[in-house]
């Protein structure tokens, strides 16, 4: 006997009516299942629908759309015809929906387990020591740290991977019969992607849970899905088992997805600087910098977070700063902006030492260095209109007014690559893609030497990440502008940049040209950065877990540590007594590759040649965590 779906998609059409113009269709007839057990992923660019169409199971649409037809039957009832109470019943019971932003899910004023629970206690479905039960169960099968304790803490006391897979308890409490997941992954790190596709993989089939997973990433989805549907504006382009579509593909818009995945980091791929907007001396430069948030008894910052920083940006090149949540890549950018004064070292613009602080920089040395921030969103004032929002830069370093500044808002929005008629729009009315390219010109505008890019694709589907880099390349070869480009995706770096700056708990570990750093003998974070990096593979996941590098770095948060390697409570070549005691030296391969590491850089060579070496740090920190798991139980 065939078991009825989960949920059934039938025919489903979602349309926009506005005010003064005929219905938009948005969603086209979309019809699909998804079975008891099992995870459906809609993949598909922006725009495509996912979200859209994976929110009809909550019988819900977004504010100016409207269902004009079809179905959305959930354990046999549409969700669509459904009366309010009973509709609210339903979406309590039977469906959970993860956002993409598990920060701006949770109340920052309450405690997480509160939170947790608070669903399951309001429905009537289980009192408050049944939920807290339920709770730490979800806890320990979720892997997230001191199960028993974590609910009495704030949000902001826990990782955004922890926090991200807190919103999938929160979603399990009540045991649903379907969860949405909307792209619960997209700005996590790759470690942090890996142990939470991990725990939701395991909780899925634990609990027996069917599942829709909204994405535009391939490679995460070729980890964790049964069935893929691809979507282009409002339609289905091709479904079918994981298997047949990602190794099979029929359709060439599914084509064209794969060939947007970005490969596995590897030596080679990263640009060629040409030399050819060279100076004597780095358009950026920072040395010795050591910076931090609030002050202590000794005027020192009361929580360091970079030590010691040295890198050099030269004119024309891009330098890709890359790391963990939580390493100090951001807090870099910050100082060299001046939003943040270092506590320590200098900061210097060809060759002119600038000003820790911002307010004490003169106009000039702020119109050549700019930052351009991840969240266009935020970043972009939604009461301007994108030609004042470029416009007001050139007013502002360079006086230009009136119909010159008009020209060259429209001359700039050419280079950025979007059309005149946008002048006119706000923010609000563009996609994702085209604000950030709002936010790239606003940031050209000012005629900066060096742009510090924050995250800028971490957002973006794989298509839309993919134009924004080529738009990248092409105004440094037209403009020669530096990049700084701040990012947890080393793909994206790899193929990007022209040097690599390896940033763990504040430190630099590991830094030089592109292929060199992509080639052994790398630091062994580099090493866990690079194995974490989905591949578009079945299997991979499973394959990756089982390798020395996860099992010792994966599950562990970064520490910022004032003695020691930083890296020495996740690293399979740690030294007891050396590492966690002693600050690591600078060991040169080649001119200009620098790693820190206290292993020669021959055993750390040889160490990539025989994965069965482990060392003593890394054996007796997994006992440590063994014993540790056995006394919660």
């Amino acid at each position: 006997m065939t078991k009825q779906p989960i949920f059934e998609c039938r025919e489903l059409k979602i349309e926009a009516r506005p005010w003064d113009a005929p219905p938009i269709p948005i969603v086209k007839g979309v019809s699909f299942d998804v079975n008891p057990g099992e995870v459906v992923a809609l993949i598909g660019e922006s725009g495509s629908g996912k979200t859209t169409i994976s929110l009809s199971s909550l019988g819900y649409t977004k504010p100016g759309l409207h269902f004009s037809g079809g179905e959305a039957r959930l354990l046999g009832k549409d969700m669509i015809s459904l009366d309010p109470d009973e509709k609210r019943l339903q979406r309590g019971e039977h469906v959970a929906y993860l956002a993409q932003s598990a920060a701006a899910t949770f109340n920052p004023a309450l405690k997480i387990g509160e939170q947790v629970t608070e669903s399951a206690v309001l429905h009537g479905a289980m009192s408050q020591q049944d939920a807290n039960a339920r709770a730490e169960e979800l806890y320990n099968a979720l892997e997230l740290p001191d199960p028993d304790r974590i609910g009495g803490r704030y949000p902001h006391q826990v990782s955004g991977g922890q926090l991200q897979r807190l919103m999938a308890a929160m979603a399990l409490v009540e045991k649903p019969s379907l969860l949405v997941l909307d792209e619960p992954t997209t700005a996590l790190d790759v470690t942090t992607q890996i142990e939470v596709l991990k725990a939701f993989k395991k909780v899925i089939e634990e609990e027996g849970s069917a599942a829709i997973y909204v994405t535009h990433d391939l490679a995460v989805v070729a980890q964790i899905a049964d069935h893929i549907v691809v979507l282009y504006s409002g339609e289905v382009m091709e479904q079918g088992p994981v298997d047949t579509i990602i190794n099979h593909p029929k359709h060439s818009y599914t084509k064209r997805l794969m060939a947007a995945v970005r490969p596995t980091p590897a030596a080679g791929q990263g640009d060629a600087a040409t030399g050819e907007h060279a100076r004597e001396m780095p358009a950026l430069e920072v040395k010795g910098v050591t910076a931090g948030y609030g002050r202590g008894a000794d005027g020192k910052p009361a929580v360091t977070v970079l030590r010691d920083i040295n890198v050099s940006v030269e004119r024309g090149h891009v330098v890709g700063v890359i790391g963990e949540s939580g390493c100090g890549k951001s807090t870099l950018a910050r100082v060299m902006a001046g939003l943040l004064p270092a506590a320590d070292g200098q900061v210097m613009l060809d060759g002119k030492e600038l000003k820790p602080a911002l307010a004490d920089r003169a106009r000039d040395e702020l119109q050549l260095v700019q930052f351009v921030f991840q969240m266009a969103d935020t970043a972009l004032n939604p009461r301007q209109t994108i030609g004042d929002i470029i416009g007001r830069p050139l007013t502002f370093y360079q006086g230009i007014k009136g119909r010159e500044r008009r020209e060259k808002v429209l001359q700039i929005m050419n280079m950025v690559e979007l059309p005149p008629e946008f002048e006119g729009r706000f923010p609000a009315e563009l996609s994702g893609g085209q604000k950030q390219r709002v936010n790239l010109a606003r940031g050209l505008a000012a005629g900066p030497e060096v742009l510090l890019c924050d995250e800028v694709t971490s957002a973006l589907d794989t298509i839309v990440g993919a134009n924004v880099i080529k738009l990248l390349e092409r105004l440094r070869a037209e403009t020669g502008v530096s990049f700084v480009f701040i990012s947890h995706d080393l793909s994206t770096v790899s193929s990007f940049a022209d040097e690599i700056v390896v940033l763990y708990a504040g430190r630099v570990v590991e830094q030089g040209p592109v292929d060199q750093v992509l080639s052994p003998p790398f630091h062994p974070y580099t090493r866990l950065l690079i194995t974490s990096v989905p591949e578009m593979r079945i299997g991979w996941l499973e394959d990756t877990m089982q390798t020395r590098e996860a099992a010792a770095g994966i599950a562990r948060g970064v520490e910022i540590t004032d003695i020691g390697c930083p890296f020495f409570n996740r690293c399979p070549l740690a030294i007891d007594g050396v590492c966690d005691r002693e600050a690591p030296p600078i060991r040169e391969d080649t001119p200009g590759h620098q790693i820190a590491c206290h292993q020669t850089l021959e055993e750390v060579e040889d160490s990539e040649a025989k994965p069965q070496k482990i060392l003593h740090g890394y054996e007796k920190a997994l006992v440590d965590e063994e014993q540790a798991r056995a006394a919660r139980h």
